[in-house]
């Protein structure tokens, strides 16, 4: 639980609320549907149909939720969703402009109410945090994805709370945060503790974005892994080397080749999370999750990894690279997630734009 005497009473944590995790169930998926082809080049028209398949998956269970930019676009967006046997039923579409379609960094992030707080106030209501996305601290173009939050408070009719420590915006993105929803959140220092590159809180102190964090996510114990895959163009999110499966399991990703780029920051990481102990003291289990073989486009090193699952109501989608690692994976999430049955989406086009599964949803909790 979150310590109360520490927690900032204008922040989300200090109203009771607390970020869920991913596996609890969900009123809805949301997804911006793609149209930027410089982020999949020479590919991008295969990309609507991995959106196609991954909403048919999704919408078995839940509602998705779909950003257009404009009405020609979502004519667009339902004959590929129609041919690709989608329930219209479950989708809604929601006119906002935006820069890319990487949901999971620049959409709304939903937090809880606790169960059972102390607080007179109902449980299970819903809010939003705005965390200030800026284009992962690279790019220029993302003053429309950033205002994704505002527009999901406005149509949801949800409050509000901007990301801020000492004044100013606070920025992070979904990507780089894991939770078990029971108060351990986990991130890398690559991404968010970083001096030099990509700095998303300039100034800021390792203890001022713990704090920051625990303030909006309602987290008590915060752990660091070291960096990220190879590839990576956000520069070390956790999403692509370790997530919680249930509150005491986590899976994280594992090179056996001593030759690849990725052996001895991977490697790294398994050294680290020895340390690690959960919000109760207790230590988790670590299952090993293996990589692909190592993914080039135009001899660019493309991030793949199988930790960029998303976990639905209806099912775990995980993206797949045509490598003889696929079914290991697949196979070892499927002991893992008992409740739903895990499924594999073809990923080797999809992750051209240095994204996945995971990175381009984003769950709205019921």
């Amino acid at each position: 639980m979150v310590n109360r005497e520490s927690t900032n009473t204008s922040t989300t944590a200090g109203f009771g609320y607390a970020m869920p995790a991913e596996w609890e169930p969900h009123e809805a998926t949301w997804l911006g549907w793609p149209h930027n082809a410089s982020d999949w080049p020479g590919k991008f028209a295969a990309i609507p149909w991995v959106y196609g398949e991954m909403v048919r998956k999704i919408s078995a269970g839940e509602i998705v939720r779909i950003l257009v930019r404009h009405q020609t676009e979502e004519k667009l967006a339902r004959r590929v969703l129609q041919r690709a046997g989608c329930d219209f039923k479950k989708i809604r579409f929601i006119v906002h402009p935006t820069n890319r379609g990487w949901t999971r960094d620049s959409g709304p992030i939903f937090v809880r109410r606790v169960p059972n707080s102390k607080l007179r106030t109902p449980n299970f209501e819903t809010a939003i945090i705005h965390f200030h996305f800026n284009g992962w601290a690279k790019y220029n173009n993302w003053r429309k994805d950033t205002k994704v939050p505002e527009t999901a408070a406005r149509i949801l009719r949800k409050k509000l709370f901007h990301a801020e420590c000492h004044g100013q915006p606070f920025v992070i993105e979904g990507g780089g945060i894991e939770l078990n929803g029971r108060g351990t959140l986990l991130s890398t220092e690559q991404c968010y503790l970083d001096p030099k590159v990509q700095v998303r809180n300039p100034g800021l102190s390792k203890k001022e974005i713990e704090t920051t964090l625990k303030n909006y996510l309602g987290v008590a114990n915060i752990f660091w892994l070291a960096k990220g895959p190879a590839g990576d163009d956000t520069h070390g999110h956790i999403d692509d080397i370790c997530r919680f499966v249930n509150p005491k399991t986590l899976v994280l990703v594992r090179e056996k080749n001593s030759r690849d780029a990725n052996y001895r920051p991977l490697a790294e990481n398994w050294e680290r999370i020895r340390d690690l102990r959960l919000e109760n003291g207790a230590q988790p289990e670590v299952v090993p999750l293996p990589m692909p073989a190592p993914l080039y486009f135009d001899g660019v090193r493309l991030p793949a990894s199988y930790a960029n699952f998303y976990i639905g109501n209806a099912a775990v989608i995980v993206p797949t690279f045509n490598d003889p690692q696929d079914r290991v994976a697949l196979g070892i999430l499927g002991e893992l997630f008992k409740d739903r049955p895990v499924v594999g989406i073809h990923a080797v086009d999809l992750v051209l734009g240095f994204g996945s599964l995971h990175c381009l949803t984003q769950q709205q909790p019921a």
